[in-house]
């Protein structure tokens, strides 16, 4: 996520660069002002990504003082407007990820007037993290862990706009969790769970795509990750970045706890090289 303002008067290049490896990536924009989003969504299609999409889920401080994130949940028409503009700017997907509702906007009536009023702007595609974002009085983290989960309000969302794209975030915490519920809705977005235990993607191919069983180990997957790294590295990128992503990839599993802890102790030193991550593997070998 980067803001519309930072790529309009900052360094986009550096900003918007990822590597053809990643593909397909989305952009996601944060900002209030149509022509601003508008002309930041062209910089990141040119760029080529994929997918522009709107944050409106953001609860931080910050964000709302920048009046972007989920406090936009109170103003769907400047929302709408901005959808409008970006998807004038663009060829690609323009799409939105908010709330079930925030403070004082939290009933399932304001959600369904709230998603028909952008979906009237043309967003087809809405990311819904099935909790309520509380604005005053709980941190960032808080507002990810402390509102009541409520999965029937996105799935009550796919009911009313079946001709909408609807995928559900918030509170996923298992492969089985997610069939089911792709049975009510388009699709699922797994966050913390796959971060803390990436592991948990290995077998996504294969279940919900038709793939065959994944044969790779832990370790086979990052034997291929290391000429990316190589090449992240020459281009400045601090090993942190790249290995703060991992920490959870042996788990549970013989050695894990030494492989998180070299990388948490030595990956992050300035000058810390791709030699870190190759002893930390060795841990676990």
């Amino acid at each position: 996520m980067v803001t519309a303002n930072a790529l309009l008067h900052g360094d986009a290049a550096r900003l918007l660069r990822f590597s053809p490896l990643e593909q397909p990536v989305a952009l996601q924009l944060g900002g209030s002002d149509p022509g601003d989003l508008a002309r930041a969504a062209l910089l990141g299609e040119q760029a080529g990504y994929r997918e522009i999409n709107l944050n409106l889920g953001c609860p931080s401080g910050r964000v709302q003082g920048g009046n972007f994130g989920a406090c936009l949940m109170n103003e769907p028409a400047r929302v709408a407007a901005c959808v409008s503009a970006m998807r004038s700017a663009v060829q690609i997907p323009v799409t939105v990820k908010c709330r079930i509702g925030i403070d004082g906007r939290d009933s399932e009536a304001e959600l369904l007037d709230f998603i028909e009023t952008i979906a009237a702007a043309g967003c087809r595609t809405f990311v819904i993290h099935a909790r309520i974002a509380i604005l005053k009085g709980l941190t960032p983290k808080q507002n990810r862990e402390v509102p009541p989960l409520n999965h029937a309000r996105v799935l009550r969302v796919k009911q009313v706009f079946p001709a909408l794209e609807t995928i559900i975030n918030g509170g996923i915490t298992s492969l089985g969790q997610a069939a089911e519920l792709l049975r009510s809705v388009d699709g699922v977005m797994l966050g913390r769970a796959a971060y803390g235990n990436p592991w948990l993607l290995h077998e996504v191919d294969e279940r919900f795509f038709g793939e065959a069983p994944a044969t790779k180990t832990r370790l086979d997957y990052l034997e291929g990750f290391l000429p990316y790294i190589g090449e992240e590295l020459r281009q400045g990128t601090p090993l942190r970045h790249i290995t703060r992503h991992m920490l959870g990839l042996f788990k549970g599993q013989p050695g894990g706890k030494r492989f998180r802890r070299h990388l948490s102790t030595h990956g992050n030193r300035s000058d810390a090289s791709l030699e870190v991550l190759l002893d930390a593997m060795a841990l676990v070998a």
